[in-house]
């Protein structure tokens, strides 16, 4: 008898006879108060172990092997089994195992027809390959992987048979694709020189549900590094750099050696700006303006040095005003129409019997008169109306 149980029953015996010491509690020589007892029934619940429940992870020693069938001993609770498609699912491994072996296993059914709980060496093995992820994300733990592909977004890798994805953005300074023009087919053929390379990473997402594993090639180290650069610059500071990227949703401008902003296309110019490429080169020097800084980025603006043409549009136009405007772009909406460089209104579609007969009515490139039917320069908007102008 194990020495736990019989650390119980001594226990239950003495409740019995009335001799266990630590139900009684004497206050004083006259006063004695009894406290709640546990039941025998109590004590014996507390100190068994829990039965396997479903999903559940369960180790034990495999006791027979049948055909297409593995029987394992789950003691105290009984005879685990491994059979049908959980077994073809894991037949490569169960054919090495002999009596003796001790395996860990995932109950699919804690208590089947036949009264065996029933396992899964495949789920079992999953369950432990996501653990294993989940606690390299929090050791950020440096693995050595191997490229399997490459796409326009980033490289493939592997590890332990999943599937991982290595973003372009969290490639190490070294290994980040430097196209000139920002050109995509470029890009991945940059991307392709690094198939069949290793790569140290550490994994920042393990989602099982998702089944999706992130990878990055900035280390902690490297990391740490960037945020300690970034640190010293605060929002407002002026500051001069050269273009190293432009891309379709902004520019990358070097500030210091090992330190990159994004101008985002939205801060490059009050106007409408459609390519980044048209407007600046990788080598241009520029002038930035600091407007976020979180961990290991900094965000910039270029407009936000230049005069906002919307507040000396405040004193130029109002309501119900006649303006001549130019069509600069189309969208679901509308007509977009600029009336002086960085402030344009919305002629809306709704003013036309179709998208088809605003675009014919109102050409890219051309001027007309509309009338202005909204003017908000604090928020930067305004509508237009070109039917007023043609009733007029």
């Amino acid at each position: 008898m194990s020495e736990e149980k019989k650390s119980v029953l001594d226990r239950i015996s003495a409740v019995i006879r009335g001799t266990d010491e630590s139900i009684v509690d004497t206050t004083s020589e006259d006063e004695t108060v009894i406290a709640p007892v546990k039941s025998a029934m109590d004590l014996l619940v507390e100190q068994s172990p829990v039965p396997p429940r479903m999903d559940d992870i369960v180790e034990g020693k495999v006791s027979a092997i049948g055909r297409a069938r593995v029987f394992i001993e789950i003691a105290p609770f009984g005879t685990g089994i491994i059979y049908g498609r959980e077994y073809m699912n894991a037949r490569d491994i169960l054919r090495k195992v002999s009596v003796g072996d001790t395996i860990a296993a995932k109950v699919v059914d804690a208590s089947n027809a036949d009264g065996y709980i029933e396992l899964s060496l495949k789920e079992a093995r999953q369950a432990l390959i996501w653990s294993d992820a989940e606690d390299a994300v929090r050791k950020q733990t440096i693995m050595s992987l191997l490229v399997k592909e490459a796409n326009k977004g980033g490289l493939i890798i592997e590890w332990q048979g999943i599937q991982g994805f290595l973003p372009a953005s969290q490639l190490s300074s070294e290994n980040y694709p430097r196209v000139e023009d920002g050109d995509k087919d470029k890009i991945l053929s940059a991307l392709n020189d690094l198939i069949g390379k290793h790569l140290s990473v550490i994994m920042i997402t393990a989602d099982q549900k998702e089944g999706k594993l992130i990878f990055s090639e900035k280390g902690p180290q490297e990391k740490e590094e960037k945020e300690e650069k970034v640190s010293k610059y605060g929002v407002g500071d002026v500051l001069n750099g050269t273009v190293t990227g432009a891309v379709d949703f902004g520019i990358f401008v070097k500030l210091e050696e090992g330190l990159e902003g994004l101008v985002h296309i939205s801060e490059l110019d009050w106007g409408l700006v459609e390519d980044t490429r048209s407007l600046f080169k990788v080598g241009d020097s520029v002038k930035v303006k600091v407007i976020e800084v979180k961990d290991d980025k900094i965000s910039l603006s270029i407009k936000q040095l230049k005069e906002n043409p919307w507040s000396s549009a405040s004193n130029k136009y109002k309501k119900d005003q006649e303006v001549q405007g130019v069509i600069i772009k189309y969208n679901k909406h509308g007509a977009l129409a600029s009336i002086e460089e960085g402030v344009a209104g919305l002629v809306h579609i709704s003013e036309f019997a179709s998208e088809e007969e605003l675009r014919n009515t109102l050409s890219l490139g051309q001027s007309y008169k509309f009338t202005i039917t909204l003017f908000e320069p604090k928020e930067q908007r305004m509508t237009l109306s070109f039917k007023k102008i043609e009733k007029k």
